[in-house]
């Protein structure tokens, strides 16, 4: 999230903290309200993924109160920029640098646990059901119906969900996948950990965090080689 956005949020955050301290049941009672609320919803919904350990309603709350009123700040508009841009590269630093700690930890206990095979790469997985087709290679297209979760339970990714499978090239994917789908045979299903070297490593993704560790269940459906994509493009 770009700092400026950030701050353009924090702005207009008024309306989040009259529910802070207490509980109460909404009532839209007219547009105003109903406006109000959705952009407590929008502006919720842009702050969770920052995971801020601890919050300060009451200054929160002077701060956008004064800005409203155009009150001379404490800060400048430099200043605040300066700022945040630190603050919250200093805090997904520190989340990183836990969640590797922690997968680190996941996968010292799941690597002793029976049927899982750790490859010299780092990648982890087990065989829920072996397939007996063929292997794919690199340059191979496969087809396969997986659901991609993190170690907390979160799906991020599922094929299940839309209802349909997905085609493409093997060496078109992250590391761990890759190599995982090259174990595999065509009729497989297998279980798959990926550790955050051989995933998304500090860049995050979506419902991704910096350094997550990627847990896939996958199946293996089918392979296209390059020499049969020919023959198809021939007889078309």
């Amino acid at each position: 999230m770009k700092v400026k956005f950030l701050v353009s949020i924090l702005a207009i955050s008024l309306v989040v903290l009259s529910a802070c301290n207490k509980k109460s049941t909404v009532k839209l009672r007219n547009d105003v309200d109903s406006a109000s609320y959705a952009i407590g919803v929008s502006i919720g919904a842009n702050l969770q993924p920052l995971d801020m350990p601890a919050f300060n309603a009451e200054l929160f709350k002077q701060a956008v109160m004064e800005a409203m009123a155009k009150k001379e700040h404490k800060m400048t508009q430099e200043q605040i920029q300066m700022f945040l841009q630190q603050y919250f590269t200093n805090l997904q630093k520190k989340q990183a640098e836990a969640s590797l700690k922690k997968n680190e930890e996941f996968l010292k206990k799941n690597k002793e646990r029976k049927g899982v095979i750790t490859t010299a790469s780092g990648l982890q997985y087990e065989v829920l059901r072996e397939g007996t087709g063929a292997t794919p290679k690199a340059e191979d297209m496969v087809t396969i119906n997986y659901k991609g979760t993190l170690i907390d339970g979160t799906v991020f990714d599922s094929s299940y969900e839309r209802k349909e499978p997905i085609t493409f090239a093997v060496n078109g994917v992250i590391p761990g996948f890759s190599e995982a789908l090259q174990l595999m045979k065509v009729g497989s299903n297998y279980k798959i950990y990926i550790p955050s070297q051989l995933g998304y490593g500090p860049n995050p993704q979506g419902k991704i965090k910096p350094n997550s560790l990627l847990i896939f269940e996958v199946e293996l459906l089918s392979i296209s080689t390059p020499e049969q994509k020919k023959e198809e493009a021939k007889k078309q």
